[in-house]
């Protein structure tokens, strides 16, 4: 099987890294020049579009940022060919990006009829994840697809789970899954200010946060990089979490379900991308510190 990465950001380097260990003959897609060299020594084959990439794969993963661009990667536009267009009956595309739900059951409707088979699967495991092949996939495709992709999934996840059989269901729980991430970050963040405007050490913070009933890995890294001040390209930037709570806030305004904690969580990152669009999700941390004047350092 012939495998396919479209976006080779923080996320989809991991996958193009593992899917070419796993012995994997892949090709990539990505507009940043410096992303396609760094793919190309890794051995990967770049291409041009994504219906190139389409013509030369049997599975393609997209990890792209938001719906618009998995559809127009997947089912083309006025301006250029997806991957609808080139792959083979019997294909197989990886819809790993996060979007909303709507989106995936519209990329799944595109693509009636083409023979080709969407496994809507976000995933979970951020930048260590992906580069160590290790991400929790949250999948959703029929019984065939997911057993014809099982092979290339075990080579980027550590853990799969099936979801559901219908697009929009893996994306669904991801969005579920993200109010409660942001939720905990925000805590975290909040309770990193109040240390360090009481004047508590951060690596007393970090010691007791990390062997306390709290101490989960996604506490333990917020807390790591905040007390030695590590806001920029650790391979979470805000963008992308924020972006997974407006997703988890659409769906629960279109369901009627109040989202008491993820409405605020969304708001302290909407104030960090504000503040400081180039940082990662820990720069949260540091618009509550401007505010109170002290900062928890290690």
């Amino acid at each position: 099987m012939r495998a396919g990465v479209i976006g080779l950001g923080d996320m989809g380097s991991g996958l193009a890294k593992n899917l070419i260990a796993a012995g994997f003959e892949t090709c990539g897609l990505d507009l940043s020049p410096a992303r396609v060299e760094a793919f190309k020594v890794l051995g990967g084959q770049p291409m041009e579009s994504a219906a190139e990439v389409g013509r030369n794969a049997d599975i393609v993963f997209v990890m792209v940022m938001n719906g618009d661009q998995a559809k127009q990667v997947i089912l083309g536009d006025d301006a250029s060919a997806g991957l609808v267009s080139t792959m083979q009956s019997g294909g197989i595309v990886m819809l790993t990006a996060t979007i909303k739900a709507g989106e995936a059951r519209e990329i799944a409707a595109g693509l009636e009829g083409s023979g080709i088979d969407l496994i809507d699967s976000p995933v979970s495991g951020g930048f260590p994840g992906a580069q160590g092949g290790t991400l929790t996939l949250m999948a959703a495709g029929s019984d065939d697809a997911l057993e014809r992709a099982k092979r290339a999934m075990e080579a980027v996840g550590g853990t799969i789970h099936v979801v559901g059989s219908e697009a929009g269901m893996g994306q669904t729980v991801k969005a579920c899954l993200q109010s409660l991430i942001g939720a905990i970050f925000s805590a975290t963040f909040e309770a990193s200010a109040l240390a360090a405007k009481a004047g508590v050490s951060g690596q007393v913070i970090h010691d007791v946060f990390s062997t306390s009933s709290a101490g989960c890995g996604l506490v333990k890294t917020s807390l790591s990089n905040i007390i030695d001040r590590k806001f920029e390209g650790t391979g979470s930037h805000i963008n992308t979490m924020y972006k997974d709570l407006t997703i988890a806030m659409d769906l629960a305004r279109d369901l009627g379900v109040p989202l008491f904690t993820a409405a605020t969580a969304m708001q302290l990152f909407q104030a960090g991308k504000t503040k400081y669009p180039d940082g990662d999700n820990w720069i949260v941390t540091k618009v509550m510190e401007d505010i109170i004047g002290a900062e928890l350092n290690r």
